[in-house]
């Protein structure tokens, strides 16, 4: 394997601009651009993402260099997330890559967005920090996905159940909002949830075969809770925020690792990871540590930075891809749904 392997990635999927690099499977730099225009909305504006990226790319992809050390023209190549993700926003990040890309005569490297998620694991500040072994699990949760992920080596990997409604970041979100809490709900669920009783409200569990999960049904039992309540008590949302809060955190959890233990017991890996936006929540990160702690197993839990989408691990994607050599073409175009 030759030295000086140097990677721009660029991510734009959804509402967060990032760059980061990487030189042989090092983190360099991660940069990232949110965007609070949505809040006022409720939720992610596409067309409000796509002007916001526009305007933050060539600044992100600027600081992420100088942050690096890195000129330009030392890349080796450009990683940049092809889908799945808003059509308007991949298109800036698409688009932006390939001039890149043709300007500097460098390849570029397309990457799934839940692949990135996954691969996640890979990032290393140093040499000498802890990657996954193959085979290992991940169970991928965020805004628009919970699966089960087998994930034989970077580029095989199988899905073993997928929800068949919402994720699991929807029910956060969504939960949250009927409380009347801002968007994004689930950092908020997740705070108030440490001050509250998770056995104070019981809230419906799916019983969906296989490896499959549902949220919807939990969705809809939170929202009568409330409905009911309130009839006879105006102030019952106010008066049990943090209750609420923690026993429906603890309804996600126990739905999350139910269909995990399965799965493991199923595959009989030795290795559990988490990844996506979901995988930031404390309550969520300390139930999978103690979970593969009575089990023996060996757990990967990202860093925070790295739960919610970053350029750092497309970066690394990128690299696996292009020592492979695994480039795309000029011709290959942004997608806004696919599976694993």
């Amino acid at each position: 394997m030759s030295d000086n392997i140097t990677i721009l990635g660029i991510e734009s999927s959804c509402d967060d601009t990032s760059a980061a690099v990487i030189r042989d499977g090092i983190l360099l730099s991660n940069v990232i651009a949110s965007q609070s225009v949505h809040e006022e909305y409720g939720g992610v504006v596409p067309e409000l993402a796509s002007r916001a990226h526009q305007q933050n790319i060539v600044p992100v992809v600027k600081a992420a260099l100088d942050r690096a050390g890195v000129d330009k023209h030392e890349l080796s190549a450009i990683a940049f997330t092809r889908g799945p993700g808003l059509l308007g926003s991949l298109l800036v990040g698409t688009s932006f890559a390939k001039g890149l890309s043709l300007g500097l005569r460098c390849p570029i490297v397309d990457v799934n967005h839940l692949h990135g998620h996954v691969l996640s694991h890979f990032i290393r500040r140093k040499a000498d920090d802890a990657v996954p072994e193959y085979p290992f699990l991940t169970l991928l949760i965020s805004g628009g996905n919970s699966q089960l992920v087998l994930v034989k080596n970077y580029n095989d990997m199988t899905i073993l159940g997928a929800t068949i409604d919402d994720a699991a970041g929807e029910a956060f979100d969504k939960c949250a909002k009927v409380m009347g809490l801002p968007y994004p709900g689930g950092p908020h669920i997740d705070r108030l949830a440490q001050e509250g009783d998770p056995k104070k409200f019981k809230f419906a569990k799916p019983h969906i075969p296989n490896l499959d999960y549902s949220f919807s049904g939990l969705k809809t039992s939170f929202l009568y809770t409330l409905r009911d309540a309130l009839k006879t008590d105006p102030e019952f949302i106010e008066k049990n925020r943090a209750d609420l809060a923690a026993s429906l955190q603890r309804t996600i959890i126990d739905i999350l690792l139910d269909k995990l233990d399965k799965a493991v017991k199923q595959t009989g890996v030795k290795t559990v990871a988490i990844g996506g936006g979901v995988s930031a929540n404390s309550g969520v990160r300390q139930a999978i540590a103690d979970y593969c702690d009575r089990h023996g197993l060996r757990a990967f839990i990202p860093e925070r930075a790295f739960t919610t989408d970053n350029a750092a691990m497309v970066a690394i994607a990128g690299y696996f891809k292009y020592l492979d050599k695994q480039f795309c073409g000029y011709d290959e175009v942004p997608f806004a749904r696919v599976q694993i």
